[in-house]
């Protein structure tokens, strides 16, 4: 009961990061399909999607297409009513549904004149008005559903839900922008950009370069504002301390070094991505926990 995912560029596509976020936060299995939103491939990759022609789109695993993060979203509840998607508490659930749809239809001039980028940061961005009154709109509705809804945990309804997804994208853009916001808000967008899988996502996106960029702003660039990753770096040749990929299970033939440990994976991307934010992937610093434990 395999779903199959088809997004694009992971530092790029907020679209995408939504509808992946929609699988993995809760545990459903799938796979992705990477689809050439800047190599000009994009209609022949989403084929067997058809008649999707954005991303992100699904294939149920009965092979049935279904494009729009809304049309996913109600869907995956609909068909996985214990996994959680949506709050339990009814008035809980409305309000969510409210704020993903209004994420959804609405904060235009946000997204036209902050693309989500997940690379670096921008120093000296100035929001315009149109941005500015957006911004406020979002902090209310953030400040209202957590202190009614959120009790006891730091997502907009307390645990993870489906609206916390189809915000993901915002906090990054807020994150890259350095976006003026209050305290209860800079902490909500902390929390999206420590969040594991959000770093997973951004850790392999960060495997894959264009040039020239999208969307690329001529501002002087800051690092990245997340969480400051375990440093690790690519090296020629092993012996590595894992006898397969911790991704594949292949025999290693790329090889990478941190915590003084080499471990080895099946080929470069998933070297990459794992030398990016080491941490992010459960499969690898499992490995070097494991290694530095015995010493």
């Amino acid at each position: 009961m395999t779903y199959t995912l088809f997004i694009g560029d992971r530092t790029y596509s907020s679209w995408s990061l939504r509808g992946w976020l929609m699988l993995e936060k809760f545990g459903l299995p799938h796979r992705i399909v990477e689809v050439g939103l800047y190599t000009g491939t994009m209609r022949r990759d989403l084929a067997p999607a058809a008649p999707a022609h954005l991303v992100p789109a699904l294939l149920t695993p009965e092979g049935e297409p279904l494009g729009d993060t809304m049309a996913i979203a109600e869907t995956l509840a609909e068909r996985h009513p214990g996994a959680g998607l949506w709050p339990e508490d009814a008035a809980a659930r409305m309000r969510a549904r409210w704020l993903a749809a209004e994420m959804h239809s609405g904060f235009a001039a946000l997204r036209s004149r902050c693309p989500m980028v997940l690379s670096h940061s921008y120093d000296g961005f100035l929001a315009p008005p149109e941005v500015l009154a957006e911004l406020d709109r979002l902090q209310a509705i953030w400040a209202e559903a957590h202190a009614r809804f959120g009790a006891g945990g730091p997502w907009l309804f307390g645990r993870y839900s489906l609206a916390d997804a189809f915000y993901a994208p915002v906090a990054a853009r807020i994150a890259a922008y350095g976006l003026p916001v209050g305290d209860a808000a800079a902490n909500y967008v902390a929390q999206h950009l420590a969040d594991p899988a959000f770093r997973r996502w951004r850790a392999e996106g960060l495997t894959v370069g264009y040039e020239p960029e999208p969307y690329a702003m001529d501002l002087p660039r800051l690092p990245w504002p997340g969480p400051e990753p375990v440093a690790a770096r690519a090296v020629a040749s092993g012996p590595s301390v894992n006898a397969a990929c911790p991704f594949s299970g292949k025999p290693p033939t790329h090889f990478l070094k941190t915590q003084g440990v080499v471990i080895g994976f099946c080929n470069a991307r998933c070297r990459d991505k794992a030398a990016n934010d080491p941490e992010a992937f459960p499969e690898v610093s499992a490995i070097y926990h494991s290694v530095t434990k015995q010493a």
